[in-house]
């Protein structure tokens, strides 16, 4: 009798979580709301009070940037390590990320050029105040200025003044130092870790006033600049959701035939697996499901134990899009011309700060504003313009994050001779469904 207690137990369903706790549909209602406050109210809109609630989200998240990009610099470096231990693997695998995500980059920037999808906005959510501040911050600095302003006068200093590009340089020099020191940096490795943990548990809390901070953006720039400002918002959402696509169907679609599979065929693989990501909007939650169905698509476990967590850091193809699209969108809304040597100060900053952003609600919002701080500091008031959306563009960043590290790791065990084809081909032409295990068992 005792014992019929836990299978009991055992047998009920999980507790599901009511509509209206999801954070997601939180949001979603803040940002409607926000319209209407802004459309038929528009005194009330923009009140200090209420711009202040979209402000005031932005400071918190510009709190956690400098710890969150040293911890996650400093993590990714010290662990190289353990690629090396892989041999060829570890090395193909980072050369392969750096590649393709900076075709990811630079896809973003001509869309962004081209499109120009903030035209016209009407320097919506940033005041001229803020934006006459930070012109004044950055002045004409000339070159020379700006590589020695890379090197902060001391540590503590840079942490204190939130400057991105000083914390930069001390993560990866301390980093590589972490990485030499070998066994005996475990310990500090393991401490930096559990620090990131710990600050992405921050960024966690903060996201719970995301819909407050949503509101506020949302409401104060509709009421101030009117209803004609969503269509431009709506025009980014569109215009990243299909660079996202072009990126897929192009770019990994022509990787993916190099190496002998069709791209549409390998997105039915993992439709499940898709659905999961664009439900939770987190690439990571279906990590473990995504390295099974690799291993029995013809891909190597040690590619696939290496290549697949690896790329959840250092290979981000959707969020590398939407950085330098996003950016691009709201230096065109505050009428900033970015010149090309700041459009490749885009590419190498967002390269380095999108690096560990995956998985993490809310953190493609965090490199953002990393990215504006470094670029152009007069960018950054302009984040409350993509607050109110940035939700929407989630979802797509990691499918296109999800995406590309499955495709990554495919292409990295056809680089090493590891790939199984045949099986590789009779998975994706198999007309079940993949991941019913005991079916694909005894279909042989």
């Amino acid at each position: 009798m005792a014992t019929a207690i836990p299978s009991t137990a055992s047998a009920l369903p999980p507790v599901k979580k009511p509509f209206y706790s999801l954070l997601y549909v939180q949001v979603l209602f803040a940002i409607v709301l926000g319209m209407l406050v802004g459309w038929l109210f528009p005194g009330v809109a923009t009140n200090d009070w209420v711009k202040a609630m979209g402000d005031g989200f932005i400071k918190l998240i510009k709190m956690v940037i400098t710890p969150i990009i040293f911890c996650t610099v400093v993590s990714g470096i010290a662990h190289i390590q353990d690629a090396k231990s892989v041999g060829r693997i570890g090395i193909k695998a980072l050369v392969y990320f750096e590649v393709v995500s900076t075709f990811a980059l630079v896809l973003g920037l001509l869309v962004g050029n081209i499109v120009k999808p903030g035209a016209g906005f009407g320097s919506a959510g940033a005041s001229a105040e803020k934006v006459a501040e930070y012109a004044n911050k950055a002045g004409a600095q000339k070159s020379v200025d700006f590589v020695l302003g890379i090197i902060p006068d001391s540590v503590v200093g840079a942490f204190a003044k939130g400057d991105v590009l000083q914390v930069l340089l001390f993560a990866i020099l301390f980093g590589f130092a972490l990485m030499a020191l070998g066994e005996r940096g475990h310990t500090m490795r393991s401490f930096i870790d559990d620090a990131a943990h710990a600050v992405f548990g921050v960024i966690a809390i903060v996201m719970r006033a995301a819909p407050i901070g949503a509101f506020g953006a949302m409401a104060y720039t509709v009421g101030k600049y009117g209803t004609g400002v969503l269509g431009n918002l709506f025009g980014l959402i569109a215009t990243f959701y299909l660079t996202s696509a072009l990126f897929i169907f192009v770019v990994l679609g022509l990787i993916a035939r190099m190496v002998g599979f069709n791209i549409f065929k390998f997105l039915g693989y993992i439709k499940d697996e898709l659905l999961l990501v664009l439900g939770t909007s987190s690439s990571e939650s279906a990590l473990p499901m995504l390295m099974e169905k690799l291993e029995r698509l013809g891909c190597s476990k040690p590619v696939v134990g290496l290549v697949v967590p690896t790329g959840y850091s250092f290979n981000l193809d959707g969020t590398n899009i939407y950085m330098t699209l996003a950016t691009l969108f709201i230096a065109q809304a505050l009428g900033v011309d970015l010149s090309m040597q700041q459009q490749i100060t885009i590419l190498i900053v967002a390269m380095l700060t999108s690096k560990g952003a995956s998985g993490i609600s809310g953190a493609g919002f965090v490199t953002l504003a990393a990215t504006l701080a470094v670029v152009d500091p007069r960018l950054v008031p302009g984040m409350a313009i993509v607050l109110g959306i940035d939700k929407f563009m989630s979802e797509c960043r990691a499918l296109t994050n999800f995406i590309g590290n499955g495709v990554a790791c495919t292409v990295i065990s056809w680089w090493e001779g590891e790939l199984d084809k045949d099986k590789l081909s009779r998975r994706l032409s198999r007309d079940i469904d993949p991941t019913d295990i005991e079916t694909a068992v005894t279909t042989g």
